[in-house]
């Protein structure tokens, strides 16, 4: 089977597919020269490109050939939920759903790993958004791999094996969505241990935010060199031109939701999306119903 025909869109945040990429070169605040002028225009960006991709969601819709899915991975307190909420804001619900996958069901453990996010794949023309993935399988898991015991798994491979073995299904996975009108783009959404810092003490300090503190967040946040190394293996094993990986500068909220929406739009205007056209016949009974109208 050949190599699906998208094209990633290009972008200074995204992870080649030569598995080159090394996260302790990268940058979690963006480059000056990228940056724009303030807040406030940031936001006046945002607007536009939301705007623009809910007049291409209502063509995605009509057009009814391609899906789209978004993947956002991240760190604790980088801002998965704001970023989802702010990009898709204005989205027509009835064209967009949102699955945030957590810690998984005896239900979902019984199935293989991709399984429980396999139920909630976007049907075409329609936007899927998945808050955090089949990705932890090799995130979470490779980081904490006591996980693995409870998954039953028959005679388990090594780990080096097993993970590799993991890596593989989600390529094939991803390239058979693709090859079937799935649109896959995934974000990884780049915080800096000092930034998510101060973003961890804010849910302590803020009674607003209190719900949203966690003690297992600090728990993980112990642990920060080895899912660094488990990010950098997972995209760089995994970023193909179909299912592209950004690595997202996220140490600034408002620019990294521009840098997303931005990255959303241009894909969107990229494919042949277009409204239907009627054949002769259906354009005729317009014409009569037209007339019946006019009575």
């Amino acid at each position: 089977m050949g190599h699906p025909n998208q094209k990633a869109v290009d972008s200074p945040y995204l992870v080649p597919f030569d598995g080159n990429l090394r996260v302790s070169r990268l940058d979690t605040k963006a480059a000056k020269k990228l940056q724009l002028d303030g807040k406030g225009e940031r936001e006046a960006r945002l607007q536009q490109h939301v705007a623009n991709i809910s007049d291409l969601q209502r063509i995605l819709y009509a057009d009814n050939r391609y899906s789209l899915l978004l993947i956002f991975q991240a760190m604790d307190a980088a801002g998965k939920d704001s970023t989802i909420r702010a990009v898709l804001t204005g989205i027509d619900p009835s064209g967009c759903e949102v699955h945030a996958f957590k810690r998984p069901t005896e239900e979902e453990l019984s199935h293989d790993f991709l399984w429980r996010t396999s139920q909630h794949l976007p049907q075409r023309g329609r936007i899927g958004v998945f808050n955090r993935s089949y990705y932890e399988e090799v995130l979470a898991v490779r980081v904490k791999p006591q996980f693995l015991k409870a998954q039953r798994l028959p005679n388990p491979a090594p780990l080096p094996e097993l993970f590799g073995q993991r890596y593989e299904s989600i390529r094939d996975h991803e390239k058979h969505l693709a090859h079937n009108g799935t649109v896959i783009l995934k974000f990884w959404l780049n915080v800096s241990a000092e930034e998510q810092r101060t973003r961890l003490l804010a849910r302590l300090d803020e009674p607003e935010k209190n719900w949203k503190f966690e003690s297992a967040d600090l728990l993980v946040r112990e642990h920060w060199k080895d899912y660094q190394a488990a990010y950098e293996e997972a995209l760089n094993q995994t970023s193909r031109p179909w299912a592209p990986w950004y690595a997202i500068p996220a140490d600034s909220k408002s620019y990294m939701r521009v840098a997303v929406a931005d990255i959303i739009e241009r894909t969107l205007a990229g494919l042949d999306l277009r409204w239907p056209e009627l054949a002769q016949h259906e354009r005729d009974q317009l014409d009569e119903m037209r007339k019946k109208l006019a009575e």
